[in-house]
């Protein structure tokens, strides 16, 4: 149920230096994920990556072709895209892109509560937003913790998302 093949990994947000050093705001758990990246694409084309170190919460980096500000500052507010065949995540790890649109099951119900619409990137862990099947206008949103004690099984190939809801949670 793999979604585009690449993905957006974040933004250049301002150039670093008189070199052509470019500042990305990575779209990611951190900066190191990007860190090891060899290519990215601006506008649909592969740029290859000649050094990225970490600053702070961002990724600077210098482009192949960008040797000065001038150039680099036309690539500031360019997203910056990675493709799925340069990464090779961990189990159990997910892309955010990934789990939205897959359906919520209460387990201990066995009903489907509704569509992940959305993952919040929170400090203490991230939360699921699920959106209640509910037809009518009066559809709600549902928070839950992406936490072991409430997520039970992710199976993206079959579409869902397992939850271990507390009793009356739903009432």
């Amino acid at each position: 149920m793999e979604k585009d093949a690449f993905l957006e990994a974040g933004k250049i947000v301002n150039t670093h230096g008189i070199h052509g050093e470019v500042r990305i705001e990575p779209w990611a758990d951190s900066p190191a994920f990007l860190a090891n990246i060899n290519t990215l694409y601006i506008d649909g084309n592969p740029v290859k990556i000649i050094s990225s170190r970490i600053h702070k919460s961002f990724l600077l980096v210098t482009l192949d072709g960008v040797s000065d500000v001038d150039h680099a500052i036309r690539l500031k507010n360019k997203v910056v895209y990675i493709s799925r065949d340069d990464i090779k995540l961990e189990d159990g790890r997910h892309f955010i892109v990934d789990l939205i649109g897959l359906r919520a099951i209460d387990t201990r119900s066995c009903e489907d509560i509704g569509l992940i619409s959305d993952i919040m990137p929170l400090p203490a862990n991230n939360v699921y937003v699920i959106t209640s099947n509910n037809n009518s206008s009066d559809s709600k949103e549902i928070l839950i913790p992406a936490v072991p004690d409430f997520v039970e099984e992710i199976n993206k190939d079959a579409g869902y998302i397992k939850f271990r809801l507390i009793e009356g949670f739903l009432t």
